[in-house]
């Protein structure tokens, strides 16, 4: 396990967290993380630490009873944390977090932006609530529910732009269906990422109420109310941007059936001039096939004048039906 780079061990010192090189120094750690380990590092793990480590496929179970467990004196609680959501495709992914003994272990196949942000805070900046893991597990919690805020803020920005190409854009090329089909798929992706992001939130509400529940057994100080007030806090803003992505969604489905309608309008504006045309090109038709009629006596067809009568008469009666159709504000 020495200088394996998929295990990263931490200790507090003073007022920030330190990386240790050594693995085998684990004693003194306050955190353990495993990033996308194989089966050989997770059983040298399950040795150094005594905590029975959860397979892949049991961080992927969606039971509730197999997310969050107690067993041999270590909380198990498993997160479905979103990554990648800078990008058109986001992805979910479990990380476990075992708490025992005031260290905490977590298991994860990836690696989200917000556990970055908050190890480089943690290391780098001066902070006297980080002094075990039970601190480290609420400070990750807490940066990945802020991830997700400056998430929901910047899809919303996106949301808003797309609602203004809808509504309020006056170039006519911007509303043309195969740009409306773009926007369609933007709003698809927005949906699925309001999604993910929801999930990922109802998950992570669950977490922090089995987070309380166990933690409410131990003995009061003021330590643990000051614990208990950080869960409350961020069960809050769990619930807050659960509420926001909600609304988002309903957003989501407006403009999608927003869009669709206007598809629709300009594809039955298309059917209405078609419909146009061939009522007004009707009349001159009539007006043509009566006379291509191959019959001996037509009087018509001995006058001087007869063509560009009949001519005439083509326009003239192709003219009304427009001009009517114009008045009525049909075209």
């Amino acid at each position: 396990m020495k200088g394996s780079l998929m295990l990263n061990v931490y200790e507090w010192r003073t007022d920030r967290l330190v990386r240790l090189d050594d693995a085998a120094a684990h004693n003194t750690s306050c955190w353990i993380d495993l990033v996308s380990p194989t089966p050989a590092e997770v059983a040298a793990l399950e040795t150094l630490t005594g905590i029975e480590i959860p397979s892949r496929d049991d961080m992927d179970d969606v039971e509730p009873s197999a997310r969050f467990y107690t067993e041999d004196g270590a909380v198990f609680m498993i997160a479905s944390v979103v990554t990648d959501l800078e990008t058109p495709d986001p992805v979910k992914m479990p990380v476990t977090f075992i708490l025992k003994g005031g260290r905490l272990v977590t298991v994860r196949y990836g690696q989200p932006r917000s556990f970055r942000l908050f190890v480089t805070r943690a290391m780098n900046k001066p902070n006297e609530k980080l002094a075990n893991g039970e601190a480290i597990f609420m400070g990750l919690i807490e940066a990945v529910v802020d991830r997700y805020a400056d998430a929901l803020e910047a899809k919303g920005i996106e949301l808003d732009t797309i609602s203004r190409l809808i509504f309020r854009k006056r170039d006519p090329k911007a509303m043309e269906s195969h740009n409306l089909q773009l926007v369609i798929r933007d709003i698809g992706r927005a949906g699925d990422f309001l999604a993910l992001i929801r999930e990922s939130l109802s998950n992570l509400q669950r977490l922090l109420a089995y987070h309380a529940a166990v933690s409410g057994a131990k003995a009061g100080g003021k330590g643990d109310r000051e614990a208990r007030q950080m869960v409350r806090l961020v069960q809050r803003d769990a619930a807050a941007l659960g509420e926001l992505s909600v609304s988002m969604s309903a957003k989501v489905t407006f403009l999608m059936d927003a869009t669709l309608g206007l598809i629709n309008l300009e594809q039955n504006q298309i059917i209405k001039i078609f419909s146009v045309a061939s009522v007004a090109l009707l009349p001159p038709t009539l007006i043509a096939s009566i006379y291509g009629m191959n019959f001996e006596i037509m009087p018509e067809l001995k006058w001087q004048y007869g063509y560009p009568l009949a001519v005439g008469a083509m326009v003239l009666s192709a003219a009304l039906p427009y001009l009517y159709f114009r008045k009525k504000r049909w075209l």
